[in-house]
């Protein structure tokens, strides 16, 4: 990394948000700095209805693509921030790049809706679409999970989630520099949270205040639905597309979920964006490493599908409204 911007990466690092108590002020400064930044074709709003709860998703089918291949998407922001608008921009790029449809999914958000409402929001969310697949044109197969950041965990947890139910099941996710574990004090078992734990936007200390909204109990932090990495069953998970980024924290638990996915049998494709810190896909100068983990998205979509699934009953629990 060029001395300038690490130096200037240093300075925005040291700013403190304190985003416990100044989360909905972050959530508005979000919105106006990414609004204007909407795609050169509508998009379609439409409402996933879950009992007398409508889940929000948005449609993103750039002109010349069919609807006959889909990208599930869960936005990052600590399971705090980030909405559809927000990821607009992100979602209408990765449309328009892998030229298959993306649906963003609007779960709720914490602290007024903590840990696990936001997944089940994911989970029903993704569960409406694959049961509705036929009825879309889709093909069960051709839905792919996608999730950055937090929703990097959620993509996680929703697959985790989906092998215990057996209501569906994707065949591909892609996790981009996600959250796979559930502290990130000095005590975290992973270099990189010490590596990168302070100078790179993303602090550690960051990353603990969004799981203290997350999941205030902190006991249920030991819940594989919030830390993935500590699931004890990862049997007949989705063929997986895992990319980090070499100056984030999260790096490494990045990397360890991947390799505990293949020491259960699932085929995995893990890369790191040399370079490139935690957010890179929502930084608009960040051009060359947007590109990169877009050609590998590309590659991983028209990779055959491994076949076969490894079958076993136990699982964590979870529960559902």
């Amino acid at each position: 990394m060029k001395p300038l911007k690490k130096i200037t990466l240093k300075a925005l690092s040291s700013i403190d948000l304190n985003i416990k108590k100044n989360y909905r002020l972050y959530r508005k400064v979000q919105r106006i700095i990414t609004t204007p930044l909407k795609p050169d074709y509508e998009t379609l709003d439409e409402k996933i209805m879950v009992g007398e709860r409508e889940i929000p998703v948005r449609v993103f089918s750039p002109p010349g693509i069919e609807m006959n291949k889909v990208l599930i998407f869960f936005h990052g922001g600590g399971w705090v921030t980030g909405d559809i608008d927000t990821y607009t921009p992100i979602c209408s790029a990765l449309a328009d790049s892998c030229r298959q449809t993306v649906i963003s999914v609007d779960y709720r958000l914490a602290p007024e809706y903590p840990f696990p409402k936001g997944l089940i929001d994911c989970y029903l969310a993704t569960k409406a679409i694959f049961l509705e697949a036929d009825k879309l044109g889709i093909h069960p197969d051709d839905i792919t999970l996608v999730g950055d950041s937090a929703g990097g965990n959620l993509a996680a947890a929703v697959s985790i989630l989906a092998a215990k139910k057996n209501e569906f099941f994707p065949k591909r996710q892609i996790l981009i520099y996600p959250a796979t574990y559930h502290d990130h004090s000095s005590a975290s078992p992973f270099a990189s949270v010490t590596e990168n734990g302070e100078d790179y936007i993303l602090t550690a200390r960051r990353i603990e205040d969004y799981m203290d909204l997350y999941v205030p109990v902190k006991k249920e932090r030991l819940n594989p639905f919030v830390a993935p990495l500590l699931s004890e069953n990862l049997n007949d998970q989705p063929s997986t597309l895992l990319i980090t980024a070499e100056f984030d924290p999260l790096r490494d638990e990045g990397d360890a979920y991947g390799m505990k996915l293949i020491e259960f049998g699932n085929s995995v494709r893990t890369f790191c964006i040399k370079g490139a810190i935690h957010g890179f896909l929502g930084n608009p100068l960040a051009i060359e490493e947007i590109k990169k983990t877009h050609e590998l998205i590309k590659i991983f979509l028209n990779e055959p599908l491994q076949e076969g699934r490894v079958k076993d009953e136990r699982t964590e629990e979870i529960q559902m409204e």
